[in-house]
């Protein structure tokens, strides 16, 4: 009765689970990957978000399972992920919590990201009197709003926490209303149906999120303790920063980065470094105009050669390894000179900049009153200041621009601000140890196995004489990997008549998840371009083919990008750590032109296990080892058992070889058709074929004859037994079999091969064709790569094999398996 009622459990518990999975997926493409060299997955072209999570997790490193669910936008609904339906942060919906707190009459307390120190993510001063309150803006002052008048870039000044490239990407953010409703809702208010609930929405690896908080913010001897606005009675900024804090983890995250950070996550748009000295003072001032008058975000700072240099006001006034935000350019007239200025901001709120046509500089004396009020020209201490081109040039470093459109990136004035056609592919990955973190080229073995991405290019669109634009993103310090000169060169024709026209393509590798709580931790990062041959792109490949392009060094940053040039073609991106078996995940996007298209190519599993592995016949000793271990140990039923069979199994096989007993009840599951646990003579006789076969296999891969392989030649050793896997699938197995071991032994690569034998046999056994076809959903195609996917991660396979090999359960005398809306 006891192991009855067990087995009604898990029945109940795997129902109930694939119920819930069926109503929580919303309908929505997935991207797919290339993930290793020779197995080729698609990456499928995308407008939208790519994500299969309806909400993000707390834990953000979400197991690669995730990745094989592919939903589909139901009709009539936004994409989930989009600006207009966007991922609830850890699930909370904030219609359902403003109602709920409306009808309770209760102010809303965030359970998610409570008022202590852990929010915080500071140390506390050891100071009593200086103890952290959290207030509600309405006990901080009576007269609280969320928004006084009209937002604007002196809203934001900068409190006790060294976020200042949070805030000037908020500054700039304040000057594109568009932009600015999309990150805050309309509709918010300190007064009308107030409850202490407000939201907030940032762009994260190709979706939207909205992020809810509560009302309390930290405040020390009773002002507020970071961000706060020059109005002392308007709170919109410090809640945002509160949301974003929620989002990363703690306060304490969001201490240093840089600028483009933050106005990726406020617009979506790519982001990156301009050199000042990389263009004529005037011409740097048209590519801003160009830039601001396309919705790009701008900001710029000073390069502070040491640590010690960082805060440090120079005797112009300005700070040196401080972001400043670029709020507006304008051109004024002095006498018959005519003179190009930039408006620049200080997060701070104050600390201007005190040199030529500052706030007070008798320079605006020769300047007609009108055009000073046109400017709104302040002379006050609000860290707002205007600063001509040539002193900026002079003084400053680095400009950076955020783009929502990629034209915008060219740098060039342009009448034309209308968005053009532009195609986006974008593809979640992740690098994991020992399977697909292969390092850089300075590891040849591992290497290839980084995630790759295929890219076909065929309209033209630029003449390949215009490189400029390749050299914007800016190598910066960071790491080499090999010589330059592996990339291979562009022969640039000298005659007009000889010029070709090539194609566009703009690539980003962003890694993600690397702010966590105290602490931030960037991977040195990197992608290159090689251009595509059929058939596999293995070691040897990589060995004997350069690259065409690449992001430039690896860089300890969240984002790398490149815009380039390409002749047409088919090319695959692989993005890469520095030091291989380094654990992350990533989003890489990639725009191309309209009439390119980005990897459609199928690629899916085969599997010839049979033919190569289990054809081979049974060798005389091994036959007459397993009829004597019969005659002695068999039951009535002239059959063994699992523990009997592992005994026969290690009698056959070499001491470093041997196989553990969960190991033998796989085999056993995949050879057992009739659910029984037990084998027949003729069944024990074909699987110890089998191992002696795949023994063999093994040893090729076993360098050291330790009885162990490298996790990275998995998947050779599988094609080798004839089961050819995409990456994703090898990179489940590994998660599955094997995570946070160094080496795979034989019985691990026993079982990866075994669980995928059962799983293509439970594939090709569906004889309804139409339910083979049709995968989680009824709009989606599912290959062998997909189901197998969905198999691996799916609770209800895993439950039935535990039904099935669990010695304390009696095998059901009857299964079938029920193909609903939510399993394959």
């Amino acid at each position: 009765p006891e192991c009855n009622t067990i087995f009604l459990l898990l029945l109940v518990v795997t129902s109930l689970f694939s119920s819930a999975k069926a109503s929580e997926r919303n309908l929505k493409p997935e991207i797919k990957a290339r993930s290793t060299a020779q197995d080729y997955v698609p990456a499928v072209q995308q407008t939208g978000p790519t994500d299969s999570r309806k909400t993000f997790n707390e834990n953000p490193q979400q197991s690669a399972a995730a990745q094989c669910h592919l939903v589909r936008c139901s009709e009539g609904m936004s994409d989930i992920g989009s600006i207009d339906n966007p991922v609830k942060f850890k699930d909370q919906d904030y219609d359902v919590l403003l109602q709920n707190c409306l009808k309770s009459a209760a102010l809303f307390s965030d359970p998610l990201f409570q008022s202590n120190q852990s929010s915080l993510g500071v140390p506390p001063d050891p100071d009593p009197k200086k103890a952290v309150k959290w207030l509600r803006p309405k006990e901080i002052t009576s007269n609280a709003v969320f928004v006084e008048g009209t937002m604007g870039t002196t809203d934001i000044c900068q409190g006790q926490l060294g976020n200042c490239w949070l805030l000037a990407a908020l500054s700039c953010l304040t000057m594109h209303p568009t932009l600015f409703g999309k990150v805050v809702p309309s509709g918010q208010s300190l007064s009308e149906s107030y409850v202490g609930i407000f939201r907030f929405r940032f762009w994260q690896y190709g979706e939207w999120v909205e992020v809810l908080v509560d009302d309390r913010l930290p405040v020390r001897e009773g002002r507020l303790l970071f961000s706060y606005s020059r109005t002392s009675s308007e709170f919109w900024s410090a809640l945002l920063e509160k949301a974003y804090a929620k989002l990363i983890g703690s306060y304490g995250s969001l201490k240093g980065g840089i600028i483009s950070e933050g106005m990726e996550d406020f617009t979506g748009g790519i982001a990156y470094s301009l050199p000042v000295s990389s263009r004529a003072p005037r011409v740097l001032w048209k590519a801003i105009t160009a830039a601001l008058a396309r919705n790009s975000l701008l900001s710029c700072f000073i390069h502070a050669t040491n640590v010690k240099d960082i805060g440090v006001v120079t005797s112009d006034g300005l700070i040196k390894g401080h972001a400043y935000a670029i709020t507006d350019t304008e051109k004024v007239k002095k006498a018959s000179e005519e003179v190009f200025l930039l408006r620049l901001r200080n997060p701070w709120g104050f600390v201007e900049y005190c040199g030529p046509w500052s706030d007070k500089c008798k320079d605006w004396d020769f300047v007609d009153n009108a055009e000073k009020t046109r400017l709104e020209l302040a002379k006050v201490e609000d860290g707002e200041f205007w600063i001509g081109i040539e002193d900026f040039c002079r003084l400053y470093n680095t400009v950076e621009m955020c783009s929502v459109n990629p034209d915008s990136m060219s740098g060039e004035d342009s009448e034309d601000t209308v968005t053009p056609s532009w195609t986006l592919s974008t593809h979640q990955g992740s690098w994991v140890p020992m399977c697909s973190a292969g390092g850089c080229r300075r590891y040849p073995k591992s290497y290839w196995k980084n995630p790759q991405f295929q890219m076909t290019l065929s309209e033209k669109d630029v003449d390949d004489y215009d490189y400029g634009e390749e050299e914007e993103g800016d190598d910066g310090d960071g790491e080499e990997d090999e010589d330059v000169s592996l990339v291979s060169s562009v022969r640039k024709p000298e005659k007009t008549g000889e010029r070709k026209k090539k194609c566009t393509v703009l690539v980003e590798l962003l890694q993600k998840y690397r702010r966590q709580k105290d602490k931030v931790n960037f991977l040195y990062i990197a992608f290159h371009i090689y251009k595509d041959k059929p058939g596999s792109l293995d070691q040897q490949f990589f060995s004997n083919n350069r690259l065409v392009a690449r992001s430039g060094k690896y860089r300890s940053i969240r984002s790398v990008w490149r815009k380039i040039h390409l002749e047409p073609g088919t090319y695959a991106i692989l993005a890469s750590t520095y030091r291989p078996n380094q654990q992350g995940e990533f989003f890489l996007r990639v725009y191309t032109k309209t009439g390119n298209i980005q990897g459609f190519k199928d690629f899916p599993c085969t599997n010839n296990y049979s033919a190569m592995v289990m054809s081979k016949p049974v060798l005389p000793e091994d036959q007459y080892r397993v009829q004597r271990f019969f005659d002695e140990k068999a039951g009535s039923d002239d059959r063994v058992n699992a523990v009997q069979f592992m005994n026969l199994m290690n009698s056959v096989l070499e001491k470093d070889y041997e196989l553990p007993l969960e190991t033998c009840r796989q085999l056993i599951f995949g050879e057992d058709k009739g659910g029984r646990g037990r084998l027949n003579r003729s069944q024990a006789e074909k699987l110890i074929s089998s191992l002696r076969n795949l023994q063999s296999i093994f040893f090729q891969f076993d360098e050291d004859s330790s009885g162990t392989m490298s996790p990275f030649e998995l998947s050779l050793a599988l094609n080798a037994a004839g089961v050819e896997c995409d990456g994703v699938v090898v990179q489940l197995l590994w998660e599955r079999f094997g995570a946070g071991e160094q080496y795979l032994p034989f019985y691990g690569f026993v079982s990866c091969v075994a669980r995928l034998q059962v799983l293509f046999d439970l594939f090709e056994s569906e004889s309804n064709q139409e339910g083979k076809d049709k995968g989680i959903n009824d709009t989606r195609h599912l290959s062998g790569t997909d189901w197998c996917c969905q198999a691996l991660s799916d609770v209800t396979h895993l439950s039935l094999c535990i039904l099935y090999t669990c010695p304390l359960l009696p095998p059901p005398t009857h299964f079938s398996i029920h193909r609903g809306p939510g399993s394959p």
